[in-house]
């Protein structure tokens, strides 16, 4: 199965190493998708199907974790996975993302290994949950580890 991915950076060079990175994890893709800021990347997402959200915290316009926010509120949106990609590393914005839903946290500099493994378990639950959904059996999510 190949995933449709979104990475949101507003650097256009970061947004090249995150894609070539997961390219070399090995994790299927299907497309690759580009935001430059959090308003662009509503815009991507309310227009194509994706299937996680590879995302900087600091960028202009609509930073990461406003992005978060939006997409937590929208029904149609929520339950896309966002994986924070950054250089901060604060536990007090760990800690705030985490609980405003985040899936996972990379911290950069990171290798493909980490990408690859942290990418695979938050579309496994992602997938999990939906048909625990549709079948109506319960899915328990375990809690961040980031």
């Amino acid at each position: 199965m190949a995933f449709n991915i979104l990475v949101v950076d507003d650097s256009e060079t970061m947004r090249a190493v995150i894609k070539k990175t997961v390219t070399m994890s090995g994790v299927q893709i299907g497309e690759f998708r580009e935001a430059g800021n959090g308003k662009e990347a509503l815009q991507v997402l309310e227009n194509e199907w994706i299937d996680v959200v590879l995302s900087d915290i600091n960028m202009p316009e609509m930073g990461g974790v406003e992005l978060l926010r939006e997409v937590k509120r929208n029904e149609v949106l929520r339950n896309i996975p966002v994986i924070f990609v950054s250089t901060e590393s604060s536990q007090t914005r760990m800690d705030e993302v985490t609980e405003l839903g985040a899936a996972a946290y990379v911290k950069k500099p990171f290798v493909p290994e980490k990408i690859k493994t942290i990418l695979l378990d938050v579309l496994n639950k992602a997938y999990a949950t939906r048909m625990a959904e549709e079948t109506g059996t319960p899915f328990v999510q375990e809690e961040a580890d980031f």
